[in-house]
């Protein structure tokens, strides 16, 4: 399918901006324009939102009008690099109303400064601080879900394998699992994200080259039976992203593990869309769906 007027506009405004792969990128730079923009964005009111450290991993809860049981656990994409709480506030917020449910958003350390395992590390202390006697108390004894768009997504699994029976539910937008770039998509789908800025967002992640294959950072590379303790999965990919093939390929080896699993492709759509209510209709479509995931493995 073509890709969207939404999408093809979206990658002609983009087509100025200095790529992350080229000399001239500056990440701090990039960072400061990416908050600024996320301010100007508009961002629908929530019943209440709070800041919290959990043990020592800043943390943003979202809680909505009358909250469902349970609690979504948010990694946010960004390539690990850039993106923090501020820039995904406006998502966070509209998830938690289409969801109905507490979303719980992790501004965990990210690379260069803070390379692997720091990010899926304080993934890991927060579901322990949701475990321990500081956890407000709306959120104790909650069914968790972890929930992530790209390298968050990447983040969102690694717990999730990490935590084995931990999380009633598992939702991955567009996950970036893959370091080697290894699938077709890389080359025939790669419309608005340069598989060069991939392999770029992979080399500032990884501490040393044998990161590039631990399973905390490649999460492609585990075994079945590991696989197999995750909890019910459901992956969202975009029909014009390079990191298209690797999620899916992800959803056929979950399913054959023995995991229910729903796997959607968005027809039109690119890498970022899920993040951009504004822009996408599509974003909508996938944070109800995902709120009717969560409905089946949370409860009502």
């Amino acid at each position: 399918m073509a890709l969207h007027p939404q999408a093809r506009e979206a990658i002609a405004r983009a087509a100025a901006d200095t790529p992350v792969h080229s000399p001239a990128f500056d990440v701090e730079q990039a960072r400061a324009q990416a908050r600024a923009l996320a301010t100007g964005e508009p961002r629908e009111q929530v019943a209440a939102v709070s800041d919290h450290d959990a043990d020592g991993v800043p943390v943003r809860l979202y809680e909505p009008q009358g909250a469902r049981p349970g609690l979504v656990v948010h990694a946010h994409g960004g390539g690990f690099v850039m993106h923090d709480v501020e820039v995904h506030d406006a998502a966070c917020r509209a998830l938690a109303n289409r969801t109905g449910r507490r979303v719980l958003s992790i501004d965990y350390r990210r690379p260069p400064e803070h390379r692997f395992p720091a990010a899926p590390d304080d993934v890991s202390t927060v579901v322990g601080w949701l475990d321990g006697p500081d956890v407000p108390e709306a959120l104790r004894g909650a069914p968790l879900a972890a929930h992530g768009d790209s390298a968050g997504g990447n983040l969102a699994l690694v717990a999730a394998l990490r935590h084995p029976g931990r999380f009633a539910a598992l939702v991955l937008v567009y996950p970036f699992l893959d370091p080697t770039a290894g699938f077709d998509s890389y080359r025939t789908a790669a419309d608005g994200f340069d598989p060069r800025d991939a392999a770029w967002y992979w080399e500032q992640y990884a501490a040393t080259p044998a990161d590039l294959t631990h399973p905390d950072l490649a999460p492609l590379v585990v075994d079945d039976d590991r696989l197999a303790t995750l909890p019910p999965t459901m992956v969202a990919t975009a029909e014009h992203d390079p990191l298209r093939d690797e999620g899916e390929h992800l959803a056929t080896r979950v399913v054959e593990a023995g995991v229910p699993v729903v796997a959607t492709r968005y027809l039109g759509q690119i890498h970022g869309f899920w993040r951009h209510l504004a822009v996408f209709p599509a974003a909508d479509a996938l944070m109800r769906q995902t709120g009717g995931f969560l409905d089946a493995h949370l409860g009502t």
